[in-house]
């Protein structure tokens, strides 16, 4: 069964990363409206844009949509 995307952790790495949506699509060059969407589970990522978010935390694209809970 796929996972509700809902479970994405976005959010959860910003906020314990001490960022903020607009920082982050600023050093990322992802539109802030789409980090806000995804955070709310409305739209996806599509594969790009994962890969920058997971290079940018430092975790793996697994761990970022929720897949896992390995790093």
């Amino acid at each position: 069964m796929e996972k509700d995307f809902r479970d994405n952790r976005i959010k959860e790495l910003r906020e314990v990363s001490g960022i903020t949506q607009r920082f982050l699509s600023l050093t990322t060059g992802i539109k802030q409206a789409n980090l806000c969407r995804w955070e709310k589970g409305l739209n996806r990522p599509n594969v790009q844009d994962c890969w920058k978010l997971a290079d940018y935390f430092g975790v793996s694209i697994d761990y970022l949509v929720g897949r896992t809970d390995n790093k």
